[in-house]
């Protein structure tokens, strides 16, 4: 069970929709709550010198009046906060009093930036969950005003077999019988990856592949009938994040959870990340899943050794 929630904030309207998901999914799940503001200060920048002394206390001085205004708002709710304010980076911050608090899901918000603005400037969302020692949910907010209610009814799970996707889909088991939710198993079947050109020659072959990837996407959800989670599977074509983003809205889901290998460096630049693709443009909240925590006492359901060697 998702016992202790860690809501990363700037109180920024772009944190907004998040703190809606911190407080509900707090408040439905009983979870503790805690609220961290950081006041970023550049790593190099001496914080003894007077102009930086004054810098740093106003921060703090606006972050707590920000932080007594949201436990006041959550006390309204029901809810139990505690407020933790940090100095330095934002998402080395985040990443640390995750640890520290032994956190079991890790909540911020994300303008979804794309195009050259994230080359240049980043993500903060993204490098959370590099380096997260929790799944993190990342919301974007499409507009400054969403009063939607928060709903988690439809689940949908991205699977390629590998073991950081079914470690993903286990978390999304935990999660879908907390909430009452339903999954929706979706695997992409991408010309490059299946020898597939999608042409009339090729037609039996692709029928042939789609047949074996169906069979074993059934397999997986029979497997899950224990959780006595509503299951459903789907088979798609074509590049994973436009897939993953084009079943999110036919659907329509919820949520996305998705498993991340948590790249850095060179390896992250070359090969890009779908996690990150997805979060960016996705209609709804994505949970990604790089370091699953799961409960004393849990058994897992998904034996990834069986399964992920049907990944090839």
């Amino acid at each position: 069970m998702i016992k202790k929630i860690l809501f990363a904030t700037d109180f920024s309207r772009w944190a907004k929709r998040a703190e809606d998901y911190a407080c509900s999914l707090a408040a439905s799940w009983k979870a503790s709550l805690t609220v961290l503001s950081v006041a970023e200060f550049l790593p190099g920048l001496n914080p003894d010198y007077p102009v930086n002394q004054q810098y740093l206390a106003d921060l703090h001085k606006q972050a707590s009046v920000q932080l007594a205004d949201f436990r006041l708002r959550a006390e309204q709710r029901g809810i139990v906060v505690t407020t933790r304010v940090a100095t330095g980076i934002p998402s080395e911050e985040a990443i640390t009093v995750a640890g520290a608090e032994d956190s079991d899901l890790l909540i911020v918000g994300t303008r979804g930036r794309t195009g050259l603005a994230h080359v240049l400037l980043g993500s903060t969302a993204e490098r959370i969950i590099r380096g997260a020692p929790c799944p993190v949910l990342t919301v974007r907010m499409e507009q400054e005003e969403d009063a939607r209610p928060v709903t988690l009814e439809r689940i949908l799970v991205p699977v390629d077999f590998s073991d950081c996707s079914l470690d993903a889909l286990e978390y999304a088991a935990v999660v879908a019988q907390q909430a009452k939710a339903s999954l929706t198993l979706l695997h992409v079947l991408e010309p490059v990856s299946y020898g597939l050109d999608f042409t009339i020659s090729h037609a039996g072959t692709r029928e042939q592949v789609r047949e074996v990837w169906t069979k074993r996407l059934e397999e997986l959800a029979a497997v899950l009938k224990i959780t006595q989670v509503p299951v459903a599977s789907q088979l798609r074509g074509g590049l994973p994040a436009d897939s993953i983003l084009d079943s999110a809205k036919a659907l329509p889901c919820d949520l996305i959870v998705m498993g991340t290998h948590g790249r850095r460096g060179i390896s992250h630049a070359l090969s890009g990340s779908v996690a990150e693709a997805v979060l960016r443009k996705a209609p709804c909240p994505v949970l990604t899943v790089r370091s699953p925590k799961f409960g004393p006492g849990h058994s897992r359901v998904i034996p990834v050794a069986t399964f992920s060697a049907m990944h090839f």
